[in-house]
């Protein structure tokens, strides 16, 4: 999977720049930053350590969440986009499976399928926390002040960068 990672981030996140005109707000560095974690995130989730990184998988999917809600998104859009990921998956890292035992494979594509529906469930919800955030914020109506921030946005990336690097030092 890691062989693949730039090819596959590049082709996501192409798809994202061209079906989403709101991506534009958003630097593509920023939004290619947060797909190559998820995605290093889930290289590790079929490895030695996928019971370690299960904390910062529910985190990063949290975050990517809010992360589309920032960006103007519909709940079902970022399903789309996590859904587009098992699709790129499936079309790069499949014929690398057929190499390996059956059952190897086998194991390996139900944990990511498993892996990759967790993380849908929770990206949802965090796209719903902050909505329901931004309508207790002033009464159901926007604050002026509650557009994207991207410090905010590099923040909450470095911390689950730092969580990532902290489980993968421990192999």
């Amino acid at each position: 999977m890691a062989d693949h990672r730039d090819a596959m981030i590049k082709e996501w996140a192409d798809w994202l720049t061209e079906r989403v005109s709101t991506a534009s707000q958003i630097p593509r560095h920023s939004i290619e930053r947060e797909l190559r974690l998820l995605y290093d995130i889930l290289i590790e989730s079929v490895g030695p350590m996928r019971r370690s990184v299960n904390d910062v998988w529910h985190h990063a999917c949290e975050h990517y969440g809010r992360f589309g809600a920032m960006r103007g998104l519909a709940a079902g859009e970022i399903v789309e986009e996590i859904q587009y990921l098992r699709e790129l998956i499936i079309r790069r890292i499949g014929p690398v499976l057929t190499g390996l035992r059956q059952r190897q494979a086998m194991a390996i594509i139900l944990r990511l399928s498993a892996t990759l529906d967790k993380g849908i469930a929770v990206a949802v919800v965090g796209y719903t926390d902050a909505l329901v955030a931004t309508l207790f914020t002033q009464n159901g109506v926007p604050a002026p002040d509650s557009a994207l921030d991207h410090h905010d946005i590099q923040r909450h990336l470095d911390q689950i960068e730092g969580a990532l690097q902290a489980v993968v030092r421990h192999r």
